[in-house]
């Protein structure tokens, strides 16, 4: 299992100490290290991934005291319905819903367009992101819990590119539902916002160019207005301050975590 990429920190102020998390695409990537600060901050995180002996990994590093795992293909809505139910009975309540799962294609131009990967693709990206935010809120409706949804977008869902279409698309389209949601449960008290990430060195782009976490980190870098590199740990900490009181008036926004990122670089 990859170690988490933060920095090694105590948390003064345990931000969302007591509640009840679930993350989805917990046992890599973003996921994971959003799991790992989630703990830190007090929280007992249900990991749901299809990833399943990375999961069990997590949750034996972590501890059973603080979290545990799910197997949940997030594209088949029962069993997401199945993940909320159980979390809401052995643990009482949902207070906050990441929904982090996603999926990418290689080269998707619109003249080659893949239309059973893009089928696939939306089915985790955007089918499997509208039933974790549907049964999370009716989760937290039915128990009068004010709680946080947070989503994974990207920093493509507010630009165009050439490639990955499907992905773009997907991505536009978390940002549509987050804001759309956002207007119908706010007089729930429910908030629902994204963080989007700029591209950086995650198991998930590696895989699609081929390249080290290094490579990875070296070819964007120059794209990013902000000096520095884009690691996990940063967004990670965007959908920890989301998802705690801090943000409480806070909902339908959409946290870019990119470094002022330039695609015409």
């Amino acid at each position: 299992m990859e170690k988490s990429s933060s920095p090694s920190s105590s948390c003064p102020k345990k931000k969302i100490d007591g509640r009840v998390a679930i993350v989805t695409g917990g046992a890599s990537g973003i996921g994971e290290e959003t799991v790992h600060r989630f703990v830190e901050h007090g929280a007992f995180v249900v990991i749901a991934d299809i990833q399943d002996e990375r999961g069990q990994a997590l949750v034996s590093t972590l501890g059973l005291n603080n979290c545990a795992y799910v197997h949940c293909d997030v594209s088949d809505e029962d069993q997401v319905s199945s993940l909320v139910n159980s979390t809401v009975e052995r643990h009482g309540r949902v207070d906050i819903m990441f929904s982090n799962a996603g999926i990418i294609n290689p080269n998707q131009d619109i003249l080659g367009f893949d239309i059973p990967m893009y089928d696939r693709l939306f089915g985790v990206n955007v089918r499997g992101t509208i039933a974790c935010v549907k049964h999370a809120a009716r989760a937290m409706v039915e128990g009068g819990v004010r709680g946080s949804i947070i989503c994974t977008a990207s920093v493509v869902a507010s630009m165009g590119y050439p490639e990955q279409i499907d992905y773009v698309m997907s991505k536009h389209a978390v940002l549509g539902l987050v804001r759309s949601a956002a207007k119908g449960l706010g007089q729930h008290g429910i908030r629902v916002n994204c963080a989007s990430p700029g591209p950086m060195g995650t198991s998930l782009l590696r895989g699609l160019l081929g390249l080290g976490e290094g490579e990875v980190e070296s070819h964007f870098e120059p794209f990013s207005q902000l000096k520095g590199v884009l690691k996990v740990h940063h967004v990670a900490d965007a959908v920890v301050f989301l998802a705690s009181d801090e943000a409480e008036f806070i909902t339908g926004h959409n946290l870019a975590v990119d470094g002022c990122f330039r695609s015409d670089n």
